[in-house]
């Protein structure tokens, strides 16, 4: 007798969700499943963040730029997709932090803030030597007695002192997550940081002790695509069988049926039906579309920041005093409306002709977020404005390129892993077939949305085939 026909709603086209499409097409294919696929996208493309702009010779990221080269996801994936050839890493280079107006290169060995490397911290002048014996006093103090979720601004000025945190630790973190350490989680985003506090005591032996110093070969730590990251998406989509995506579709209302079956409704009030229904949209989109289920309430009151990228174009002959560096932080004592910085065509040569520079910087972050909604031309005399601060250029841009990203940036505020896991578990409970996953719940990065499709696929195929 001939299987009947299992019909999967995925929702969401960013990288969560192309991805759990992608691969859930792989393992249809494979083992010659009785499984179709609809991949729903209420914009006009696919990719979410991820979006690639080629211009006059330039290769310009208007969202994330790379991935980490030690999450293996992208890598993999690549592979799968032919595309390894593909990959390259970035140019190292002098990385700075702006603290109290002046630029400062960033100490050797520093992992996430923390020193790894004596002689490049003794000698800094980003620390005052009271700063600097504070946090010399990781080596002796004792190990966190919390065993509950704890801020990171709590834990890292607890073992590393305040100037260290405002100096360095805060704006690298200020340039990952855009928001408030002093609310952000711990256990959400640097677990492992816990867990070498509490395995060797010291953070500064334990990362040392663990081999977690930075590479210190010519190339860096970062992967993209020549094509630009765009390219792994219109790779992912152009795999995908015909008839499978709908672009421009907006979903309304998930109804639960008597026979666990799902109804999905749009905005135009068409309908699709579906035993599994993955939902990969940010956590404000995701509780509106089940309204009658108290235990995602909750998600109205996640907060998310909105954050800006400026790219601007220049010929190298109008930057009169160049910097020796591929990028840099701004530290929130100083006088900039820059979070952070980039001088891309040196971090990634590719990116720009021969003869031009391409610099990216960024705005935005908790408690700052108004700047967002600035004009184009508004934003542009800022960033040109911060940039004098640190570097001479003669002229104006060739072209600025801005890209905005409202409420984009979802905060792990402390308890997040908590209140995550009891959404899933309800949701496992009262609806069965659902699943959700994306950046709002499990990790921001790249890697960590494929790592995260790469997860619901399985969920699926075991929950279809009990179903």
């Amino acid at each position: 007798m001939e299987q009947q026909t299992k019909k999967v709603v995925v929702i969401g086209g960013g990288v969560t969700g192309l991805t759990t499409a992608y691969y859930l097409q792989q393992e249809i294919i494979e083992k010659k499943l009785p499984i179709e696929i609809k991949l729903v996208e209420a914009t006009h493309r696919l990719g979410g963040k991820v979006q690639t702009l080629k211009k006059d010779g330039y290769v310009i990221e208007k969202g994330p730029d790379s991935c980490l080269s030690t999450k293996t996801e992208v890598s993999r994936l690549a592979e799968n997709l032919g595309m390894k050839d593909a990959l390259i890493r970035n140019r190292k280079g002098a990385s700075y932090v702006i603290a109290g107006g002046e630029l400062y290169p960033i100490p050797g060995g520093s992992i996430v803030g923390i020193p790894t490397q004596i002689a490049p911290f003794i000698t800094t002048g980003l620390f005052s030597l009271t700063g600097k014996m504070r946090a010399a006093a990781d080596f002796v103090l004792p190990r966190s007695q919390e065993s509950e979720d704890q801020s990171l601004g709590k834990f890292f000025r607890r073992r590393m002192g305040d100037e260290v945190v405002d100096h360095l630790i805060e704006p690298l973190l200020t340039g990952i997550f855009a928001g408030d350490i002093d609310q952000l989680s711990l256990m959400s985003t640097f677990p492992q940081l816990y867990e070498i506090e509490q395995k060797h005591r010291s953070l500064i032996a334990g990362i040392k002790k663990g081999g977690h110093g930075a590479n210190s070969n010519e190339e860096g730590n970062f992967l993209t695509f020549k094509g630009g990251l765009q390219s792994l998406i219109d790779e992912m989509e152009a795999r995908l069988a015909p008839n499978t995506v709908y672009k421009s579709m907006k979903v309304t209302d998930i109804e639960k049926e008597d026979s666990n079956d799902y109804t999905v409704t749009f905005t135009n009030g068409e309908q699709m039906e579906a035993d599994s229904v993955i939902v990969t949209t940010p956590h404000h989109v995701l509780q509106s579309m089940f309204p009658r289920y108290p235990f995602l309430a909750f998600l109205k009151d996640m907060p998310a920041t909105s954050v800006a990228t400026v790219a601007m174009g220049f010929s190298q002959n109008a930057i009169k005093k160049d910097i020796a560096g591929t990028e840099f932080l701004v530290s929130r004592n100083s006088d900039y409306s820059l979070t952070a910085g980039t001088w891309t065509h040196k971090k990634w040569p590719h990116t720009a002709p021969e003869g031009k520079a391409l610099l990216r910087c960024y705005l935005g972050k908790s408690g700052d977020e108004t700047i967002v909604d600035l004009s184009d031309d508004h934003l542009e005399q800022i960033v040109l404005e911060d940039l004098g601060k640190i570097m001479d250029i003669e002229g104006g841009p060739d072209f600025t390129i801005v890209s905005r990203y409202k409420n984009s940036m979802p905060q792990y505020t402390v308890g997040h892993g908590e209140r995550i896991q009891g959404m899933y578990d309800q949701a496992e409970a009262t609806l069965p077939g659902v699943f959700i996953a994306g950046s709002s719940y499990n990790g921001l990065s790249i890697p960590d949305c494929i790592g995260q499709g790469e997860k619901t696929v399985t969920k699926v195929l075991e929950y279809l085939k009990s179903y």
